[in-house]
């Protein structure tokens, strides 16, 4: 998926502010945060989306989340956070590899956009 920017992250062409990197996930913070914490969780491996992600793989998908719930903590999250999976165009999803935003740092509204 040479043109995926997400793959691209993944492969080190791209730079980012990576707050966790495992053989499964890297963990970034968004460039356009809408938190005051804001970092994006996405598995190594390209899926377009989480429903292909929980059907192809259910068990990264489990560890997906898991690091998501690590990096709130180790971003200090303690008072709650937001964990997003935006799904297909109508979802919201602007870059199609799955990604988890977790939000933080603020509290949050319901309902969302």
């Amino acid at each position: 998926m040479s043109e995926c920017l997400f793959c691209r992250i993944v492969a080190g062409e791209i730079p980012a502010d990576e707050v966790m990197r495992t053989d499964e996930v890297v963990a970034f913070r968004d460039i356009s945060p809408q938190a005051p914490v804001h970092v994006l969780v996405i598995p190594t491996a390209h899926f377009v989306d989480a429903r292909a992600m929980s059907t192809s793989d259910p068990q990264l998908a489990g560890n997906l989340i898991k690091a998501a719930t690590d990096v709130a903590a180790a971003e200090g999250l303690e008072g709650g956070y937001r964990i997003v999976f935006n799904t297909g165009d109508d979802g919201g999803q602007t870059v199609h590899h799955v990604h988890a935003h977790v939000l933080g740092g603020r509290s949050m509204k319901w309902p969302p956009g």
